[in-house]
């Protein structure tokens, strides 16, 4: 047995989905439109859908926030693992890839559960602290643009209340992050935010192997 974790090449990626994948249909077409964009990598994989959806569920949340909507694949998910009393505020710059999922979320019967908030997500995480104060969510996914991370993290973590969780997609890069030659704005930024979330005693902290790096941090 590795100490590591195994490797995942498309054979054995496929035998995980086939044993272990509960994806509703709907959730499935909309995953399936998406991946005919050229943008379609920006959308999480099935597998991390369906972890979160656990993670929702463990949690008891009914009140969480996602940064960076895309198409709205993760947004549903996370919709459909609310009770009916569930919300969602989901934050985006722009309403050309939210639009493509609000259709899938009407006909999931989820898009009552969903407040699309069309701004910059610092506005808009502000406003929110704002408008109902801090430790007032159960559960945060974080996937937008990297650069700023670091904001939108410290945002949700006075957001999120003590127990809750933050999730934080991407922080493996690819396996950018490992290469001390790479210098790239987005990949030195999520060093820095792996860095600092490693720092934080205010969480407890967990980066997974999931997809391309899912980091957990739940606030003490």
């Amino acid at each position: 047995m590795s100490a590591r974790p195994t490797p995942i090449d498309d054979s054995l990626y496929q035998y995980l989905l086939s044993v272990s994948l509960r994806e509703p249909e709907v959730m499935r077409r909309l995953r399936e439109e998406t991946q005919r964009l050229p943008e379609a990598n920006m959308q999480i994989a099935p597998d991390q859908a369906q972890f979160m959806q656990m993670l929702v569920h463990l949690l008891g949340a009914s009140r969480t926030i996602e940064v960076g909507v895309f198409t709205g694949y993760s947004t549903l998910a996370v919709a459909l693992a609310l009770p009916p009393e569930g919300r969602i505020v989901a934050c985006d710059i722009e309403e050309k890839w939210p639009r493509m999922g609000q259709p899938y979320w009407k006909e999931a019967g989820v898009a009552d559960k969903i407040e699309l908030r069309i701004a910059p997500a610092r506005e808009t995480l502000t406003a929110l602290i704002d408008e109902e104060g801090p430790d007032t969510y159960d559960f945060a996914f974080i996937d937008a643009d990297k650069e700023n991370y670091i904001t939108y993290y410290e945002l949700c973590l006075q957001l999120v209340r003590p127990g809750g969780l933050i999730a934080i997609d991407n922080t493996l890069w690819d396996g950018k992050v490992a290469d001390p030659d790479n210098h790239e704005p987005e990949t030195e930024a999520i060093r820095s935010f792996n860095n600092h979330l490693h720092e934080d005693d205010r969480i407890e902290l967990c980066l997974l192997t999931v997809a391309d790096g899912l980091t957990l941090a739940r606030k003490r």
